[in-house]
């Protein structure tokens, strides 16, 4: 067994755009320079969604940078890639998403203690102007607290 990887991406704008209703861990079919660069740190979740095809899910708009030492097998940054869960799950998301407002959004990426890369993806149902300024609010609070506790 390989040590744990300390590579964790997160996509940092979904709880903020997003309220996250369910959460699952999926697979991720990837070539074998996406893997080298993951590896190496060269991703991002940014802009990114999960979306139905032919009835499995895909990832799209994930950046994947170009495999450095790759030459002319390497792969495109931005291409769809599939993730892997079982049927039962599918059907049950795929469920859910034809109800109105509800989005698949990645969380986050890592790549386990086996070695294999796995994307944490969550049901969610986008937020408010009103809501997003309630977390705001939430956040400044919090950190003026800390403040206040940390000065005494």
């Amino acid at each position: 067994m390989r040590a744990t990887s300390t590579i964790r991406l997160k996509n940092r704008k979904a709880t903020f755009l997003y309220e996250i209703l369910e959460t699952c861990t999926a697979g991720v079919q990837l070539l074998g320079t996406e893997i080298k660069s993951i590896r190496n740190g060269k991703a991002s979740l940014t802009e990114t969604y999960c979306a139905f095809m032919n009835g499995e899910l895909f990832i799209r708009n994930m950046y994947v940078a170009e495999y450095e030492m790759g030459g002319y097998v390497n792969h495109e940054p931005r291409r769809d890639r599939k993730l892997l869960l079982n049927r039962q799950e599918l059907n049950k998301w795929n469920k859910k998403m034809k109800e109105r407002g509800f989005t698949i959004v990645p969380l986050s990426l890592f790549i386990n203690a086996h070695g294999i890369v796995k994307i944490d993806i969550a049901l969610t149902r986008g937020k408010k102007h009103f809501d997003k300024r309630e977390d705001i609010k939430e956040k400044d609070n919090k950190r003026e607290m800390d403040r206040e506790h940390k000065v005494r």
